[in-house]
């Protein structure tokens, strides 16, 4: 293999030109579906201005420049995103980073609580058979309620003795994030298999111990797991909670705006911010996890 076919191959044989292919198909889906959906309102702009020989280039480039798309293109998403980043002051309620921070902090406040309050019900369940038969089926039925429809009763109970702003958003984020936990912290403290199991019974081990030197170690791959899905559903947990009551700021108020006024390349745009920052997120549980997995010798 020459140096110059080297790179070629890498590239070939990794995840860019996958990854690079199925981008490109979702943009040109995009752009598609942008000139589709806002084909009538743009022959309705060509009806009243009397313009009846436009041609097809100024139909497209209408569909892609409209005030108030029913779906706008990409560059709209990424100039509106540009716009309310990089071109507010981070303490303006114009500024997406304003409204990440807000919903952030709900987001990581409800998931440390979500994550320590799963960890606890999953050494119960493992430990406990009564806990376990009589448990589990309850919290397994707790996620079949829509958090939509209990999102406004925690808001409104809260409030009327006194809890707003961080605590209920919080509070919908734990309920969604601690599910995740406790099924997967349940998975990794049952892992270790029966000859594990027998071999630290024949060193005359206590409970504790077999729990910190055997089920704590194998259930970490699952934790950090827990913890990805765990964080995702947090910060869903976060934005709608701000939805019920039209939070002064937060991604859920900048999409509950949008709406309101037909903004929907402002909708766009925090839906984008919502997911980097929630890949943001899970990018930094994968970084510590590496770093811890490979402190304890565990194998990921």
């Amino acid at each position: 293999m020459t140096a110059a076919t080297a790179p070629r191959r890498r590239l070939t044989e990794g995840r860019a030109v996958p990854v690079a292919t199925m981008v490109l198909a979702i943009l040109v889906i995009w752009y598609a579906c942008t000139i589709w959906l806002n084909a009538r309102w743009q022959l309705q702009v060509f009806d009243r201005a009397g313009q009846a020989d436009w041609t097809l280039w100024q139909f497209v480039a209408g569909t892609f420049a409209q005030d108030r798309p029913v779906l706008p293109a990409p560059h709209q998403v990424l100039v509106e995103l540009w716009n309310s980043v990089a071109m507010q002051d981070v303490t303006s309620r114009r500024s997406l980073v304003y409204h990440a921070w807000i919903t952030l902090s709900a987001t990581l406040l409800g998931f440390v609580m979500g994550t320590l309050l799963g960890i606890a019900l999953a050494v119960l369940i493992v430990h406990n058979r009564a806990v376990d038969r009589s448990l589990m089926p309850w919290l397994i039925a707790s996620q079949t309620i829509p958090i939509l429809a209990i999102a406004p009763m925690i808001v409104v109970v809260l409030a009327s003795i006194g809890l707003t702003g961080l605590v209920p958003k919080s509070l919908i984020s734990t309920y969604l994030s601690f599910f995740p936990v406790v099924v997967g912290m349940v998975k990794g403290f049952r892992s270790p298999d029966a000859l594990q199991l027998d071999l630290m019974r024949t060193y005359h081990s206590s409970r504790g111990q077999v729990f910190g030197k055997l089920r704590w170690p194998s259930a970490m791959p699952y934790l950090f797991t827990s913890m990805k899905v765990g964080v995702a559903a947090s910060l869903v947990g976060a934005i709608v909670g701000e939805l019920p009551t039209g939070a002064a700021g937060g991604l859920g108020s900048r999409l509950l705006a949008g709406s309101y006024y037909g903004q929907t390349t402002q909708i766009w745009a925090a839906l984008f911010m919502a997911a980097a920052l929630s890949a943001t997120l899970i990018f930094v549980i994968g970084i510590v996890e590496r770093i811890v997995l490979r402190r304890m010798g565990v194998r990921p």
